[in-house]
């Protein structure tokens, strides 16, 4: 039996088409439910390999957001703002079976996460919420600015700023797309081993809509559901500091760090599903 039997169903968003895939057991109270929404420059196939391992026992939904994969954002491009993407997870847990999830989201996916735990609709939805490599927008523009006061963290802040500059490089038009499509995809499917077609090109509009923008995010509340972060301390990316400040306003909340870079979840996916079973992690 293939225990990454996959189950394809189009869900249907405000500007998207959205391509959602189930795996393992058929929804059920006494079966436990996931849903994982991946990050950039990924689809849900960056969960493949912690897909096989919790078929067995869990009901699994993933699917590809609008700036990825198989899923249409409509007239091609279509809204990326982070409003539109929560809109798209409240959508498909609409569609769903399921009467409530565990959320987990890995970078630009755990960005949309916690914008949709701090949303009224998570509520009786989303029972918990994992997050991997992607920081809460608000808390980060927060932690920022108190950095920026404050001399003895003046060194994390230039950490993180150091570690942001293809931020600013996306924001370029062209030279972005181009830099991907003759040289990067090739580069990151090799070092990823899985392909991501066009999803970097397509993804840059996240970074181009969300960032440097002077839309509002979605509205900032006190999460009381159980909150697990887990800081993969070589991310390239993310400083592990990051997490300083989450308890002021998260309330139940546990902070793991992993020996591990950006892409733990993929390289490390027993790890990471153990840490979705129990929320704690294996003996090393």
């Amino acid at each position: 039996m293939d225990v990454l039997r996959e189950r394809r169903r189009t869900v249907s968003a405000k500007g998207a088409e959205l391509a959602v895939f189930e795996y393992g057991p058929e929804p059920d109270p006494s079966v436990p439910s996931l849903l994982l929404v991946h990050g950039y420059p990924d689809d849900h196939r960056v969960f493949q390999d912690v897909l096989r391992e919790l078929a067995p026992t869990h009901h699994l939904v993933a699917y590809d957001t609008r700036n990825a994969g198989q899923s249409v954002a409509s007239g091609g491009t279509g809204t990326y703002r982070l409003a539109a993407l929560v809109d798209d997870l409240f959508a498909v847990l609409d569609a769903l079976d399921s009467a409530s999830v565990h959320l987990a989201g890995h970078d630009w996916g755990s960005i949309q996460g916690w914008a949709a735990i701090q949303d009224p609709r998570a509520a009786g939805r989303i029972t918990g919420f994992t997050s991997i490599s992607g920081p809460d927008l608000r808390h980060f523009s927060r932690w920022l600015r108190a950095a920026a006061r404050t001399p003895r963290r003046w060194p994390q802040l230039a950490g993180q700023l150091m570690r942001s500059w293809y931020v600013a490089a996306f924001q370029i038009p062209l030279l972005p797309e181009s830099a991907w499509r003759l040289f990067l995809t090739r580069r990151y499917e090799f070092a990823v081993r899985r392909s991501v077609d066009d999803n970097p090109e397509r993804g840059l509009a996240l970074y181009r809509t969300n960032l440097f923008s002077k839309e509002p995010l979605p509205p900032f509340a006190r999460v009381s559901m159980p909150v697990q972060v887990v800081v993969p301390l070589k991310d390239p990316f993310l400083s592990p500091a990051l997490v300083d400040g989450l308890d002021t306003w998260v309330d139940d909340l546990t902070v793991l760090r992993v020996k591990g870079g950006h892409w733990w979840p993929a390289t490390r996916p027993a790890d990471f599903a153990e840490v979705l079973r129990t929320g704690l992690l294996p003996p090393q």
